[in-house]
């Protein structure tokens, strides 16, 4: 069977022209000086090539291994086995929707049948582009880890929770419209590039950026709150 027919992405030879290959080494030099180990900075490099074409390319794969004098068949191991890496072009927006049990028993697996209805795509698919230049890909996903705000979805791994079918097709629909979104525990939906490179490792320059990492909503605080009024502690 081919890679093409596997769902894997091929490694042709003709590379990143000059001017994108040298702008990725500067980036990619910041990145490897955190490891102690070079091979270490793969994940990291696998996010800033999705950065810069929208997801990892047979040049992305080629581009990694010979940065990190890997095989292209250690850095293809690593980008199919990981779902975050995607070997189709993602629209502007990476819209997820949580199908796992108890996100799914709330309403998941309902939105996610309206979003498709509604977008006219199937799962791991992306739409047309829309007439203000947007597209997004819808994606049935796993547990997030966010069951106290279920039935959740993502935008670019952003957090939107107590989603109902109305709500999704409404946040979809600005998306597509270049109407901002913003995250119901985070700040204002970027796109899936500049997500990419933000988890590559480099400055998250939005205004409204949670500093120093995500906010816990009062669903989750609650166990908390209570054991602190009780005076119990582990």
């Amino acid at each position: 069977m081919s890679t093409a027919e596997l769902g894997l992405p091929s490694v042709p030879a003709k590379g990143y022209p000059e001017d994108v290959k040298d702008r990725l080494d500067q980036d990619a030099d910041a990145v490897i000086a955190r490891y102690p180990v070079k091979r270490s900075a793969l994940l990291p490099l696998l996010h800033l090539v999705q950065a810069e074409e929208g997801y990892v390319s047979g040049d992305g794969i080629r581009y990694c291994a010979e940065k990190l004098e890997l095989s292209t068949a250690d850095v293809t191991g690593v980008a199919t086995f990981y779902t975050m890496y995607k070997r189709r072009q993602v629209g502007d927006y990476h819209v997820g929707v949580c199908t796992n049990t108890l996100c799914a028993v709330l309403g998941g697996d309902e939105i996610f049948a309206a979003l498709k209805a509604h977008l006219g795509v199937g799962n791991d698919e992306r739409t047309a582009v829309s007439p203000e230049g947007r597209s997004l890909t819808l994606e049935h996903i796993e547990c997030n880890a966010a069951c106290d705000f279920a039935p959740v979805m993502t935008v670019n791994w952003e957090f939107f929770d107590n989603m109902t079918p109305d709500k999704a097709k409404a946040l979809v629909d600005d998306l597509l419209a270049g109407r901002p979104a913003v995250a119901s525990r985070g700040p204002a939906v970027c796109s899936f590039r500049e997500t990419e490179r933000i988890l590559a490792g480099f400055e998250d320059r939005r205004e409204d950026a949670v500093d120093g990492g995500g906010s816990a909503g009062a669903e989750s605080l609650a166990g908390l709150r209570i054991a602190q009024q009780r005076g119990e502690t582990a």
